[in-house]
């Protein structure tokens, strides 16, 4: 599946246009989930449902999976071995100006596209990460929902990487290590995982979830909490997490270098997480 054959669903319907007022359009009213397909089914279905049902309630738009948006995100699943299905959510049309509708209908759009080829041989050599000259604003009331509102995103993808490296480190306004720009973080030091806390910014990503519980079932000890940039130096071993890539482990962050963590290829294979 190429790029060129990615389909697009609207409410339910194969091609068919978004109202120009779409409050997803005009002011990034929404959110959406990222999945993976794996022989035809959806890896952590339901964790990728939770967090859009929390994500839409604190928006103020409740919504909650119908059996018949269930039914064809299945449905979609099987028709591919493997592949990425995203899931967009928006408040839908109405209201005047910023101000939201009491009663809205919720905007339900589903594509599939293909994983990035070269996915799989970074879960086997790892990748080397860059900071980013853009930080995070905090926005508690926002912190941890993938939001459509991606613009900070968008910058710091806009810049051109260094020779050598793949994805940039996003510190935030504090020089609070956030995330890299696709993929939530974890650093080991001795037998301690510290993972950024989401509280002021960042996305709480469903494979974070995974892993922590993961890590957590196999005897880890795993706390979030605030990581200074300054104390990098401190770990032996850093890996990033999203539902498409699984688990990467990361060679260097800027000047700082580290080795693979012992544990990371276990825990892809208990989560089937391999590429």
């Amino acid at each position: 599946m190429s790029e060129k054959e990615t389909k697009v669903w609207v409410n339910g319907e194969l091609n068919r246009h978004i109202d120009p007022l779409d409050r997803g359009l005009t002011y990034g009213d929404g959110l959406f989930a990222t999945m993976r397909i794996v022989e035809g089914k959806i890896a952590f279905l339901s964790a990728h449902f939770a967090r859009l049902t929390q994500g839409s309630t604190r928006l103020g738009f409740p919504w909650s999976p119908s059996e018949a948006l269930v039914t064809q995100v299945k449905h979609l699943a099987k028709t591919q071995v493997t592949g990425c299905l995203k899931l967009l959510l928006t408040r839908g049309t109405g209201g005047r100006g910023y101000g939201a509708p009491q009663m809205c209908e919720i905007t339900e759009v589903i594509s599939i596209t293909p994983i990035p080829t070269h996915y799989a041989s970074w879960q086997r050599s790892g990748i080397s990460l860059i900071s980013s000259p853009i930080k995070l604003s905090q926005q508690p009331r926002l912190a941890g929902i993938k939001h459509l509102n991606r613009l900070e995103q968008v910058l710091i993808k806009s810049e051109t990487l260094p020779t050598d490296y793949q994805d940039w480190l996003v510190l935030d306004g504090l020089n609070n290590i956030a995330e890299s720009s696709m993929a939530n973080l974890f650093f080991v030091e001795g037998k301690q995982i510290v993972t950024p806390s989401i509280s002021h910014s960042g996305v709480a990503g469903v494979m974070r979830e995974q892993v922590i519980y993961a890590l957590l079932e196999a005897g880890y000890d795993v706390e979030a909490r605030p990581i200074p940039y300054l104390q990098l130096c401190r770990y032996q071993h850093v890996f990033m997490t999203n539902s498409l890539v699984g688990i990467l482990d990361i060679n260097n962050v800027d000047d700082f270098h580290f080795t693979h963590a012992n544990f990371t290829h276990e825990i892809r294979q208990i989560l089937q997480l391999t590429l």
